[in-house]
């Protein structure tokens, strides 16, 4: 007996015969395939994107790097010119600070030139004002100083009038009888502990191999001034910069 179809089934019409569906299938490859260059042109061009931004970041970082590492650490190289550097303070007329120094002597110039910043740990010059001549290990285009002093809150006699106050920086060249003006800056000792100072028209065409540290005044011992770090920051001079 022949089975008959439901006449529902015999009435239903394709929607697209096989040459639309062959086109239409050809269209939709088609621009799927640009879709696809167009992503990968796009991936193509934030990798590239990226590691430009990669490469400024780094340069960047080196650069401030280079110019803000410290010329003046004595580990590095770094010296005292003692012959150009006030005396150290020499305590034996003050009963006090004779009572306080009786089992060690007062830090050398050299002290500045380290990391160990703990109270006490400073260089005491003789007076409210002096100076310190620093050797770099190389010659430097300058472009900052940095100066370092307790805060009040770590002092151990709870004042800070031992801190330099007004200051005088100079490039000096190797004989000592040139001298050039490169800034002059005061530490507050209200603000931060480290202080960094940029100097005029920096980076300096001219490279120096010494610094003078001018200290004019402290915030009000007239005994002696204290510092505890100074760092010099700049860029060393190129091998043809060095004649």
């Amino acid at each position: 007996m022949a089975k008959v179809l439901p006449e529902y089934v015999l009435d239903w019409d394709l929607p697209l015969d096989c040459q639309n569906m062959n086109a239409l299938l050809a269209e939709q490859t088609q621009q799927l395939q640009l879709l696809v260059e167009a992503v990968a042109q796009l991936r193509a061009e934030i990798s590239s994107a990226k590691k430009e931004a990669n490469q400024a970041v780094s340069e960047t970082a080196s650069e401030v790097y280079v110019q803000m590492s410290d010329w003046a650490l004595k580990s590095s190289g770094a010296t005292i010119d003692l012959q150009r550097t006030s005396e150290t303070y020499d305590c034996k007329e003050n009963w006090g600070c004779r009572v306080l120094w009786f089992f060690r002597t007062a830090n050398p110039p050299d002290t500045i030139l380290q990391p160990d910043v703990s109270p006490e740990n400073c260089w005491p010059l003789q007076g409210h004002e002096g100076q310190v001549v620093i050797r770099l290990p190389a010659r430097v285009h300058l472009t900052a100083v940095t100066v370092q002093h307790i805060s009040k809150e770590a002092s151990p006699s709870g004042t800070v009038i031992s801190a330099p106050r007004d200051i005088a920086v100079f490039g000096v060249d190797a004989d000592g009888e040139e001298e050039t003006l490169l800034g002059t800056f005061m530490y507050d000792v209200a603000e931060e502990a480290i202080q960094t100072f940029p100097l005029k028209n920096a980076p300096l065409p001219r490279a120096f191999l010494y610094i003078k540290l001018l200290v004019k005044s402290n915030w009000g011992n007239p005994a002696y001034t204290c510092i505890y770090r100074v760092q010099v920051h700049g860029k060393m001079a190129k091998p043809e910069s060095l004649n």
